[in-house]
């Protein structure tokens, strides 16, 4: 493939690791250079970019944007791994119907930065070892909160009333590191009972939305899948940029410390791209916290030929 690569908009399916949806797309596209932009669970689906090539130094910074997930919460009882495909481990019938005003109150007052505990089922590394491993040999150990924003959460569905569970779908945007599992179990305990996510769909991450994406089923078919690949640009589009002088792009593509444009749209932003008079993006920018008025490379994307 042409080695610039891109970045392919996945629909990772359900009943697949984001690391095994990253090996079939190595194959399709006779890359070994391709990196996810945010691990999905085996049980979930959804949106899941895939770098390839150049592309890859990009993960870090498509990884660190907003996701947006569509969740179902059952109530009544937990399961060790939080979601529908674990063990029950407790139940809590309910005792009286949940409404609906009930529900509402409960997710907005989770909306904003909360404290999670990242689950014993899940990628983090505690001492070098990911906390499923320890899970897996039947070790709970301690394990440090961490803080995260839920920039909206609202009910889609009616809440459903069962003689022992109650159960409903939502919307969540999110930062990057929030357990979705994890904020279904603390719905239900300021409801006041054991809960799960019984089904959970990321709909969107970063600019990448579902209706945009492919699957591989049809990238498999495809005669060129190159079509379905978005560029750098494409893929960074909603981070702050501006066009650097023809002079000045030599400048750029050697990594150089260089004079702090006074543009608004870069004034708060934590990096920048900057990008030449044919709109190619050249490479990650941020100010020069020891150089006043100057600015330094944060990532280089493109290289000189």
């Amino acid at each position: 493939m042409d080695t610039t690569g891109g970045i392919v908009p996945l629909w990772k399916p359900r009943g697949m690791t984001s690391f095994d949806a990253v090996k079939r797309i190595r194959t399709i596209y006779g890359t070994k250079r391709a990196g996810h932009t945010g691990t999905l669970d085996p049980d979930v689906e959804g949106v899941l970019p895939i770098c390839l090539e150049r592309a890859t130094k990009l993960v870090e910074y498509l990884t660190a944007d907003k996701k947006v997930y569509e969740g179902e919460v059952t109530i009544g009882f937990s399961t060790d791994t939080e979601d529908a495909g674990g063990k029950v481990i407790k139940t809590t019938p309910i005792q009286k119907a949940i409404s609906e005003n009930e529900a509402d109150d409960v997710l907005l007052r989770l909306t904003g930065r909360i404290k999670q505990v990242p689950p014993m089922y899940s990628a983090v590394k505690i001492k070098g070892k990911k906390l499923y491993e320890y899970a897996r040999e039947g070790i709970e150990i301690e394990r440090p909160e961490r803080e995260v924003t839920i920039y909206k959460l609202e009910r889609l569905t009616a809440v459903k009333n069962t003689e022992d569970t109650a159960s409903f779908s939502f919307r969540a945007e999110c930062s990057k590191g929030t357990y979705i599992r994890t904020l279904a179990v603390e719905i239900g305990a300021r409801l006041g009972y054991e809960a799960h996510m019984s089904s959970l769909i990321r709909t969107s991450s970063g600019s990448f939305r579902g209706e945009s994406c492919v699957t591989l089923e049809e990238l498999e078919k495809m005669d060129d899948p190159e079509k379905a690949l978005l560029t750098v640009e494409e893929a960074v589009k909603h981070i702050p940029s501006i066009t650097v002088a023809r002079e000045d792009e030599l400048k750029v593509l050697q990594g150089a410390i260089l004079p702090l444009p006074d543009v608004q749209k870069i004034a708060d932003a934590p990096y920048f791209g900057l990008y030449n008079r044919k709109h190619e993006l050249l490479a990650l920018y941020k100010k020069d916290e020891k150089r006043a008025g100057k600015m330094k490379p944060e990532k280089m994307i493109r290289i000189m030929n």
